[in-house]
């Protein structure tokens, strides 16, 4: 399988350790992309593909923020070569975006009143025992 293609500026230092995980969920993230898709709704094919991005996403962002584990320079290096959604890691960052799934479930403009997604609605308002999955990733309650 083919690398996937970088910018010509080699990666820096710290970058062999991260690499293993990336190149498996990069490996993960085809497979979700070729599997067969009959029998499910147009929006049900793209959840895996959504999760993947999550966890790759989160991966980056735990190293740099919560274990300090890469330096800056190969954190901004993952988000220039867009390995991390920087947009994501930036709601991450603010107070009551820390468990968002992805920015679609924020985006007022996709939902019938202008609300937001009803994943971001706290599960202690919900009705007990009815299970809520987002119709744009499949989440099922990112609220906390």
């Amino acid at each position: 399988m083919p690398k996937v293609k970088r910018s010509k500026k080699p990666p820096p230092e710290g970058w062999e350790l991260i690499e293993p995980t990336i190149d498996e969920l990069d490996q993960k993230l085809r497979e979700a992309e070729t599997d067969p898709h009959e029998g499910k709704r147009k929006v049900e094919a793209m959840w895996p593909i959504f999760r993947i991005h999550h966890q790759k996403s989160r991966y980056i962002y735990d190293l740099f923020y919560r274990r300090k584990a890469i330096s800056r320079e190969l954190y901004e290096y993952c988000l220039k070569e867009r390995i991390a959604d920087k947009n994501l890691i930036a709601k991450w960052k603010k107070q009551g975006y820390e468990n968002l799934c992805c920015l679609r479930c924020i985006q007022t403009r996709d939902t019938n009143f202008a609300t937001n997604c009803i994943c971001r609605v706290p599960k202690a308002k919900l009705e007990e025992g009815k299970i809520v999955e987002c119709v744009h990733c499949g989440c099922r309650g990112c609220s906390g």
